[in-house]
Parts: structure tokens; C-alpha cells; sequence
């Protein structure tokens, strides 16, 4: 994932969980960014399926434009 903010890539384990002083703890999943503090979204199920399907496509791709 990536912080809307910083910019910085990150793994969900590298974020911290922002629910530290939330009235909502534990229920909105928002993450924190360990380089700036900005919260943000996990991202969806969806969006991850997608990106796993297009690195398989473009490693491909790659391998054959070094051909």
C-alpha cells in the first residue's frame, strides 16, 4: 500500500493501527503511516486480486521484451 500523503510504500504489517485515542477503536480498519502519522485505508480485497493479476501479466510481458 501506499500513504496518500507521503508517498511512502509500506506492508499493512509495517502500519500501526490508528484507533489509539478513537472514539471508534477497532472498528473503521484505518491504518497510520510509521513515516508521517497520516491515517489511511487498507486496501480492498479487490484492488489486491487486480494488482497480483497484472504483476503476473507484466512479469510476462517483461520477460519477453528482454527476448
Amino acid at each position: 500500500m501506499r500513504c496518500d500523503f507521503c508517498g511512502a510504500v509500506l506492508s499493512e504489517g509495517e502500519a500501526r493501527p490508528a484507533c489509539a485515542g478513537c472514539p471508534l477503536a477497532g472498528v473503521c480498519r484505518k491504518l497510520k503511516c510509521p513515516r508521517c502519522g497520516y491515517e489511511v485505508l487498507p486496501e480492498p480485497n479487490w484492488v489486491k486480486v487486480i494488482k497480483s493479476w497484472g504483476g503476473k501479466i507484466f512479469a510476462g510481458y517483461k520477460a519477453n521484451a528482454r527476448a
